[in-house]
């Protein structure tokens, strides 16, 4: 557990909701596995239409995988009325993203009131394949 607590008791059924309107995730075929204070797990199938020229999982399936991640940890902290838009968003490209999926787990770092510094692992089978690290701001 993250240590956090959410404001509300409906946060992770407004994080459902709002993972089910986005377009790319459903693009990606990705699927919301855990949603928990502070922490978010999103999953995706590595198909043909997602590699690059290697035969691995594309960097902007890693990215798209490990914000959306790391956004809705972030969520689960915020108020009923709010929604969090990314500021900014560093990521490591740690190894070649091989295997049939890539699961990215986020975590909230630090809440503050008007930004929430947030991290996001991204694994596939054969391990690590991506670290994050990136501000949200409550919207």
């Amino acid at each position: 557990m993250s240590g956090f607590a959410p404001r509300f008791d409906g946060y992770a059924a407004k994080v459902r909701a709002s993972f089910a309107r986005q377009a790319l995730m459903a693009t990606f075929g990705a699927g919301m596995r855990e949603v928990a204070p502070g922490r978010c797990v999103i999953a995706a199938p590595v198909t043909g239409a997602v590699t690059q020229q290697h035969g691995v999982a594309h960097a902007g399936l890693t990215f798209a995988l490990g914000d959306s991640a790391a956004g809705y940890a972030a969520l689960t902290l915020m108020d009923e009325a709010a929604e969090v838009l990314t500021v900014e968003m560093k990521i490591n490209l740690l190894a070649p993203a091989t295997g049939a999926e890539l699961v990215a787990t986020g975590e909230v770092v630090r809440a503050g009131r008007r930004l929430i510094v947030v991290r996001a692992e991204v694994t596939a089978e054969s391990g690590a394949v991506a670290l994050l690290q990136g501000t949200m701001i409550p919207v």
